[in-house]
């Protein structure tokens, strides 16, 4: 009889496992996080920044599969906690480059360690990790976007 039993209908679909997974590994970062007083797109957004050094915001935007709008206000908080610098291209003014600040050099490596840290409390083994990280990638580089 349909409706009598705990199922939602949503396990069967690995779309819903993803969503649901991703929530709860942003939810595993967020204790240390609201420490520094950071959300989770900010800390993947200084990732990329200290990885790269200094780059344009068009740059990040595609690291991180964010247009502009989403990416701007984001960018303005950072450079408000004095984590980067904004500053426009002298050779075009539509080009704004992003650099960390000393500040949020500093930041870095009270970090560093916060990504392994959360990935041992999932409960996987090395090699189920590496797995799944790697299953994960491809997924992201192969799905695409249906036709309307």
């Amino acid at each position: 009889m349909a409706g009598t039993d705990d199922t939602t209908g949503l396990e069967q679909m690995i779309c819903f496992e993803l969503y649901a997974a991703s929530r709860a590994m942003t939810a595993a970062y967020r204790p240390a996080l609201d420490a520094l007083g950071l959300t989770y797109p900010q800390f993947v957004a200084l990732r990329v920044i200290w990885h790269r050094g200094r780059l344009t915001v068009r740059d990040l935007g595609d690291a991180l599969s964010l247009d502009s709008g989403t990416l701007s206000p984001l960018l303005k908080r950072l450079e408000t906690q004095g984590l980067i610098r904004r500053e426009r291209g002298t050779d075009d003014e539509r080009v704004v480059w992003i650099t960390p600040t000393d500040q949020g050099s500093a930041l870095r490596h009270r970090v560093a360690d916060l990504p392994e840290r959360l990935a041992c409390a999932t409960d996987l083994s090395v090699d189920e990790f590496t797995q799944l990280h790697h299953l994960l990638s491809r997924i992201r580089g192969t799905a695409v976007t249906p036709a309307n």
